[in-house]
């Protein structure tokens, strides 16, 4: 079930952003073990001096095209699953909206189940209701 934060500098059309969410939910849902159902993300646009990233650190170089992916997990995934899921992620975004390899950056942090609750005031990963579809 991960939660994204997708940060990205200011000006990019309904469209593109669109196409960007389109493109990391289907990453995550053909790579990731996420169900077709668990979509929640955050699209921050920020100005010109608040986002800050070295052009060059581990990659690049790096433009003003730049988008960091935070994902928040519930349970950890096997390194190859985490590969292909960054694969599959940088290919889907050059494709559309057109974003440079290049340009994605993703960090990904998990969580317990009994962090989550996802309404109501309960803890559902850890007992979720049947067949609700949950998905640690």
């Amino acid at each position: 079930m991960p939660y994204a934060r997708i940060s990205l500098l200011r000006g990019k059309s309904p469209a593109y952003l669109q196409a960007l969410s389109n493109n990391l939910y289907g990453a995550l849902v053909d790579t990731f073990e996420v169900p077709a159902t668990d979509r929640f993300q955050i699209i921050h646009q920020l100005d010109p001096g608040e986002l800050i990233f070295d052009r060059t650190y581990l990659g690049g170089p790096r433009s003003d095209d730049f988008v960091l992916i935070a994902l928040t997990t519930g349970r950890p995934r096997a390194t190859a699953t985490k590969q292909a899921f960054y694969a599959a992620l940088v290919e889907r975004l050059a494709a559309s909206p057109g974003i440079r390899p290049e340009d994605v950056m993703v960090v990904i942090t998990t969580s317990a189940a009994d962090e989550w609750s996802m309404s109501r005031g309960l803890t559902q990963l850890l007992e979720p209701p049947p067949g609700d579809g949950a998905h640690r």
